[in-house]
């Protein structure tokens, strides 16, 4: 064993045994965290126009501060990117993140030092988690390459801005700068291909342990390599040990990657962001990941299928149920308040809270009264793919609510890299699935509302082709699951085979 693995070992141990302190304690955790903030942010523009100097208890955080989206906190953002300072934090934040909006173009998304600060920690204690765990500790000899955005920064109202994930790669710890792949120059590439295939170049000789990135992409490079070399990428890097992901669920993917590698290897799941990161994978043998509940982040939960009903009750850690869908709300120290992330998770487990991404609270399929949501379309997938041995590259649903004849019905878009030896088998499977997940959609097969699910087949690189004709084509991009119209169907339509 290496120096370097050795003193991984330890320092895993150490971290490990100062977040039993907050896991061992959560609601109190949480209140400290709820105290902090509002006390930090009672001078800020945002805390006066709140009244945070009236606040303490939840209850009153309340009444004083309703659930926003970026739309709603626009204006403050326009007021630091005109220069104002204590706006939503004192003082200015010292990065945006930018990512993409839905109604009024970019979003630009504040980072300050300290939520910076949770986020390098929470990516780093990830894997000293994984390292505490498994005594796996090797790989920190070896190559890492992270799949991420350009480091490339520009400048809004005199604050740097860019991608999470390249503003990320400014926070490479030291002793990881000379492990670390791809070089500063080929990071620094806009267009995606040409990326990817500078750093097929940079990495297929090389001992990578570590491989990180949101699955789709990180599939399209695997492909390169092996289109190159003609090896599983598990027989070209001996020693990859470890692959870290977030954004989407694995699952869909992991036979397709199976296939791509040669063998299994573990996984990290992650659950970053660029308002916050929330939660890692702290177990190879249970499902979910743990909620930080220490690190700058509130955490409020409204049911998903109360939301839009006014006045929606708003409750905190300590009362949450067991395989509920929730819509997450978070404050944060970077200044968002009551900000409804879009995201909606379940619990899986309370001692420690852990959760799964369920989907998106304006993502779900409801064109009958169904509701059906993310995690039920990619657990009917999984099933289907086990029980009929295809492999998905990727997948998207969305409702026909007007076919030239018979029924409505849900309409998977497929892209196979192996189709199922029996298609209809497949289809059963999938629509079978879905029916015992979602009681509203058994209802409606069973009533002959909706007609059993219809498959339409993308081509080979479908999904990146579309991607690439929308400019959404790599990064921190990623293909919307499912949609309760038909605009991602038609613009998929010129890629069927």
């Amino acid at each position: 064993m290496s120096l370097k693995a050795f003193a991984a070992k330890i320092f895993a141990k150490r971290i490990h045994k100062k977040n039993q302190k907050w896991i061992q304690n959560p609601v109190e955790a949480q209140e400290t965290v709820f105290k902090t903030l509002v006390q930090k942010a009672t001078l800020t523009k945002f805390g006066k126009d709140h009244n945070f100097a009236e606040i303490n208890s939840h209850d009153d955080f309340v009444d004083q501060v309703p659930i926003r989206d970026y739309e709603a906190l626009k204006h403050y953002v326009e007021d630091i990117i005109n220069g104002e300072d204590d706006v939503l934090w004192p003082e200015k934040p010292i990065y945006f993140a930018k990512t993409s909006g839905t109604t009024s173009g970019a979003k630009y998304i504040p980072i300050t030092s300290e939520s910076i600060k949770n986020q390098v920690e929470a990516s780093r204690n990830a894997i000293l988690n994984y390292i505490h765990e498994t005594g796996n500790a090797g790989f920190v000899d070896g190559k890492m390459i992270f799949l991420q955005g350009s480091p490339v920064l520009e400048d809004k109202g005199g604050i740097k801005l860019g991608r999470l994930s390249g503003i990320s790669a400014h926070y490479v710890p030291n002793y990881l700068q000379k492990n670390r792949l791809p070089s500063w120059e080929t990071n620094c590439i806009e267009d995606w291909e040409t990326k990817v295939n500078k750093i097929v170049e940079e990495t297929e000789n090389e001992n990578m342990t570590v491989i990180a990135g949101i699955p789709s992409w990180v599939q399209m490079y695997f492909e390169k390599l092996q289109a190159k070399n003609g090896e599983k990428v598990g027989d070209l890097f001996k020693n990859f040990e470890l692959f870290i992901y977030g954004g989407v669920n694995y699952e869909p993917y992991r036979a397709k990657f199976e296939n791509l590698i040669g063998r299994r290897v573990a996984s990290i799941e992650l659950f970053p962001a660029s308002e916050g990161f929330f939660a890692y994978q702290d177990s190879q043998t249970e499902k979910g990941m743990l909620l930080l509940l220490n690190a700058g982040i509130f955490y409020e939960f409204v049911k998903a299928d109360e939301f839009f009903e006014e006045n929606a009750k708003r409750i905190t850690i300590k009362d949450v149920e067991l395989y509920v869908n929730y819509v997450m709300i978070i404050s944060t120290d970077a200044g968002l308040w009551a900000y409804n992330l879009g995201d909606t998770v379940q619990f899986i487990s309370l001692n420690p809270y852990k959760v799964i991404v369920s989907g998106r609270i304006k993502h779900f399929i409801s064109a009958f009264g169904e509701h059906v949501i993310a995690k039920e379309v990619e657990e009917a997938m999984r099933t289907a793919i086990e029980a009929t041995d295809a492999r998905v590259n990727e997948f998207t649903v969305a409702p026909q609510t007007a076919p030239k004849e018979g029924l409505a019905y849900h309409e998977w878009f497929i892209e196979f890299e192996k189709h199922p030896a029996d298609e209809q088998k497949f289809i059963r499977v999938l629509d079978q699935t879905l029916q015992d997940q979602n009681s509203y959609y058994f209802d409606l097969i069973e009533g002959n509302i909706l007609q059993t699910l219809k498959v339409s087949s993308i081509k080979q690189n479908g999904f990146q082709d579309y991607m690439k004709s929308i400019g959404k084509l790599g990064g921190q991009n990623k293909v919307q699951r499912l949609s309760n119209d038909r605009k991602l169907a038609e613009g998929l339509s010129q890629f069927l085979t």
